[in-house]
């Protein structure tokens, strides 16, 4: 065994890149800036847990496990790679604005991991989205220490309290807007906004017909359960114009859903969007942004597919391009100024910079699997040639045709349990070795 062999099995290498990896010692390494990382930069995350338990009186810090360890390094190369994906896109594709991303954060709502993000994308106009009371008031106090022009998004269930401190941030010069996502919040946050003598900044969250069938899609497309419908957004603008506001409206948020798998989804839901937000132009809003919500996907498997709810097929630069030219592409046809691009990117910002480390508390041995030439002769013909077409797929080192053959063997021996041509001996021996397959390739 070796530790390439750890990181093959394990895939440390398509779900950990560029911060993840084993080194030299079979142990974990992190690499705190990505791929700009220096050999001398590397930290093993074993000498950090031995360092972190160690009793005092040896030199530790006498903690227990189970432990989170943060890399704020990290974190940071996670904004400054989104962000240089995006102004890649922008200067690529011609765009006439720019892009600025905020923070959700219900995604990680640690006071430090907040206050780190304000700190390093000051630079480029990072904000932050509130989704509760409790979440607005962290926001407000971290964003008076970031850029006067990152954004305070106001999303979530609003009663006469949140949006009175939403207009209290405004007051504070902070830059918010409320995101309406029930068309009764409108008249309180009129009625609101005239009390308290301050000219609201507002959104609307559209409901668009884009959507995204994966596991993490149940909130999207026209049946789900946030945003307003096109009659309902209709109904807004009215009330804004009555209201001589219709200048206050100047930002449309969306969200097809978390995790998108493809960029094809992606183009649809944004494109759609973008329609929207160009029909909002032509109506007399003063529109200067669209939010394109969450939804940019980890590759939690290694596998960079867009057929699992766990991975995506496409990276930062290909998920910034995307978003870029459907924008461009419906604004130039509708003969719109270009919006400022925004994105409330959580998981993909934090889920790579902290590790929880426990320790392990039981372990199994799978040993080598074979049928023995009695059992094999109890398998119909089928069966029998999936085990040869199995093994044969194994010496040749086709892991993806030895999961096909071992599902089909094992469908087709429970079919056989099923009609009593099996016995329960036989049926373990083929399942033990399905398992092991599954095991040894890495797939169960």
């Amino acid at each position: 065994w070796s530790p390439e062999l750890s990181s093959d099995l394990y895939r440390v290498d398509g779900w950990g890149a560029p911060y993840f990896t084993v080194n030299s010692s079979g142990d974990i390494s992190v690499r705190p800036h990505g791929t700009d990382t220096l050999p001398h930069q590397e930290i093993d995350l074993l000498k950090v847990v031995k360092k972190a338990s160690d009793p005092i009186n040896s030199g530790g810090l006498g903690l227990q496990l189970p432990l989170v360890v943060r890399f704020p390094d990290v974190l940071k190369n996670r904004l400054e790679s989104l962000q240089s994906a995006f102004d890649y896109a922008v200067q690529s594709e011609g765009y006439e604005a720019h892009y600025q991303g905020v923070y959700p954060v219900k995604c990680n709502q640690d006071r430090f991991v907040v206050e780190d993000i304000v700190k390093f994308g000051s630079g480029f106009r990072f904000g932050l989205e509130a989704g509760s009371k409790p979440e607005l008031l962290l926001a407000m106090s971290s964003l008076c220490k970031g850029s006067s022009e990152g954004l305070l998004v106001c999303n979530g269930f609003k009663d006469a309290e949140y949006i009175s401190l939403a207009l209290v941030a405004r007051k504070l010069q902070l830059n918010t807007v409320i995101v309406l996502e029930q068309e009764e919040e409108l008249d309180l946050v009129i009625d609101i906004s005239r009390k308290m003598a301050v000219r609201p900044v507002i959104g609307l969250r559209a409901k668009l017909r884009t959507k995204h069938s994966g596991h993490f899609g149940s909130t999207s497309g026209e049946k789900g359960k946030f945003g307003l419908t096109t009659t309902q957004i209709l109904r807004v603008v009215r009330k804004l114009k009555e209201s001589g506001m219709l200048d206050c409206l100047q930002l449309l948020h969306f969200h097809i859903g978390s995790q998108i798998p493809s960029t094809e989804l992606l183009a649809d839901g944004v494109g759609e969007a973008a329609q929207v937000y160009s029909e909002l132009v032509r109506l007399g809003a003063g529109m200067k942004f669209i939010d394109i919500g969450g939804g940019l996907g980890i590759d939690y498997d290694g596998t960079k597919s867009s057929d699992s709810d766990v991975s995506v097929g496409y990276g930062l630069q290909d998920y910034a391009s995307t978003v870029v030219q459907a924008v461009r592409f419906v604004c130039d046809r509708k003969n719109v100024k270009h919006p400022v691009i925004c994105s409330e990117s959580g998981r993909a910002i934090v889920s790579h910079h902290s590790v929880l480390i426990f320790e392990a508390v039981s372990s199994t041995t799978t040993g080598s699997q074979e049928l023995s030439s009695m059992s094999l002769q109890k398998l119909n013909d089928d069966a029998r040639a999936d085990y040869r077409n199995l093994s044969a797929a194994a010496v040749r080192g086709e892991y993806d045709t030895c999961m096909l053959y071992a599902d089909q063997l094992k469908q087709r021996c429970v079919d056989q349990f099923k009609d009593g041509n099996l016995d329960i001996e036989q049926l373990a021996a083929v399942d033990a070795v399905c398992d092991f397959v599954s095991k040894a390739i890495g797939a169960s």
